[in-house]
């Protein structure tokens, strides 16, 4: 199985920290003056033109990470504006830095109502909060962090160290105000809240430094989750055989397309061949059967009005997806009733709804709600839902059981003894049937015989790298479609 990087929340960061500098025996100044390297090597990259730079300090070691970012900026030539944000005088390793600054020359200014960041600087170092931040915050905390993002919005770069100040790192979370960064740097262990949630919109692009040369000195408490990467699919989707043929590639059946509903059928379909299933079968209205066959002809479609329809399609099925187009009439509640019990499922959209009106548990199934289904389904609001994506997976998990998917920027997928975190996709995905097609796509790994949590997995994670690459950086206007097209190279890794 593919190893994949550990996530950690705030206890567990601080705890690496301290098991490194009291069990390793690791000097906490000499860390920080690596962290300030690694992020004036990052600084220089994104902005190799920038001469001025602000960096605002607070109290902690994030601050302390800041004057040592400082006198690397002034030692290598640029004007810096330093701006301490805190309520008392540092301690420890942070009083260690910032003692370095002043010596060095350096000026450090309190911020105050007229002694703000400079309108005309390049780059803004946040330095103000670390990881451990859980509320919302106040003062003049607040005030820089309103500063800093106006002058972000004219234009100004904006890295923020380790973690964008104001940022939940345990629950991707904004209790109040948050920096908005291009770039983040973190350190020695990679944060959770920094990839799902509000995280990636205040994060910008995230660069991790470990800080310390494998093997790791210690060992490391429990993750919080685990990060997906690309290299991931070359161990779920291997090379075929030479001598393979369709039978050894499933037979997938799609059920919905309720009236005037059809597309979402059609993409689904589309997503499941273009994903690599031997066969595809969808179950949909009689009006709908014979106009999407021209649309598709690769793709068999049956006439489905009573569950006597159905019956031998399930008989022929190696995988079954259910919801796509799906409603909530009385055709759609019966062959939901129908297909329930199939040992090879993925629920999707109105399946979902159907499900949260009458939950049955089942370890067989996926299911795939976005956040406003997945509140349906715990009978909550949406908010609760986001306030805790982690938590509200578990719950999914407790009270429906399979392996559940939280769609949303940062998906969530639980695999039946971690939570996997996909860091891929983009805003452009928010279109209708881009759901539509992440249910063809797992029902077809489904029907490769991938094991179901590897099939919810990788289903995500090949979705969410075909729409980046469908994007192409341009995202407004992206459709189903255009993700779709772009599957087959991802698929074949």
């Amino acid at each position: 199985m593919h190893e994949m990087p550990e996530l950690y929340g705030a206890a567990a960061a601080r705890e690496l920290d301290r098991r490194l500098i009291q069990d390793a025996g690791m000097s906490g100044y000499r860390l920080m003056q690596q962290a300030a390297a690694a992020c004036w090597r990052a600084l220089r990259d994104t902005w190799p033109a920038a001469r001025a730079i602000a960096v605002v300090c607070g109290g902690g070691n994030n601050g302390g990470d800041g004057f040592e970012i400082a006198r690397l900026a002034r030692a290598a030539g640029c004007r810096v504006q330093l701006l301490e944000v805190f309520g008392r005088q540092p301690t420890g390793d942070a009083a260690l830095a910032r003692r370095a600054w002043c010596e060095d020359g350096g000026v450090c200014v309190p911020w105050t109502a007229t002694q703000v960041v400079d309108s005309n600087v390049d780059v803004i170092v946040d330095a103000i909060f670390g990881t451990g931040l859980s509320r919302a915050p106040t003062g003049a905390a607040a005030a820089a962090i309103g500063r800093i993002n106006a002058l972000h919005g004219q234009g100004r770069g904006v890295l923020a160290v380790d973690v964008p100040s104001g940022l939940d790192i345990d629950h991707g979370t904004v209790p109040g105000t948050c920096v908005e960064a291009d770039v983040t740097v973190t350190f020695i262990g990679r944060k959770f809240g920094l990839h799902t949630g509000a995280g990636p919109d205040c994060a910008g692009h995230v660069v991790f430094d470990a800080l310390v040369a494998e093997p790791f000195p210690v060992e490391r408490p429990p993750a919080q989750a685990q990060l997906m990467d690309a290299a991931a699919l070359r161990t779920w989707l291997p090379q075929r055989r030479r001598g393979a043929h369709k039978g050894d590639h499933g037979h997938v059946l799609i059920v919905g397309g309720d009236h005037g509903m059809a597309g979402a059928v059609l993409m689904a379909a589309r997503a499941a061949l273009r994903a690599g299933a031997g066969l595809v079968t969808v179950a949909t209205r009689s009006a709908h059967a014979a106009i999407l066959v021209a649309a598709q002809p690769e793709v068999m479609f049956h006439a489905v009005e009573e569950v006597s329809d159905l019956a031998p399609l399930l008989e022929n099925a190696t995988a079954v997806a259910i919801g796509p187009g799906f409603g909530q009439s009385p055709w759609a509640q019966t062959l939901w009733r129908a297909v329930q019990g199939f040992p090879r499922l993925v629920v999707d959209a109105d399946a979902l709804n159907l499900l949260a009106r009458a939950p049955v548990r089942n370890t067989n199934w996926i299911l795939t709600p976005h956040p406003g289904e997945a509140a349906r389904l715990l009978s909550c609001s949406t908010r609760e839902i986001q306030h805790d994506r982690a938590a509200a997976l578990a719950s999914l998990v407790a009270r429906y059981g399979g392996f559940p998917v939280l769609k949303g920027a940062g998906s969530l997928v639980w695999n039946g003894h971690d939570v996997l975190v996909c860091p891929y996709g983009n805003p452009g995905m928010g279109v209708g049937g881009m759901g539509d097609a992440l249910t063809g796509i797992v029902a077809a790994f489904l029907a490769q015989r991938l094991a179901m949590p590897d099939a919810a997995a990788a289903g995500v994670l090949a979705h969410a790298l075909a729409g980046d690459v469908a994007a192409a950086g341009k995202e407004r206007g992206l459709l189903p479609t255009d993700l779709i097209n772009h599957l087959r190279g991802v698929v074949n890794p």
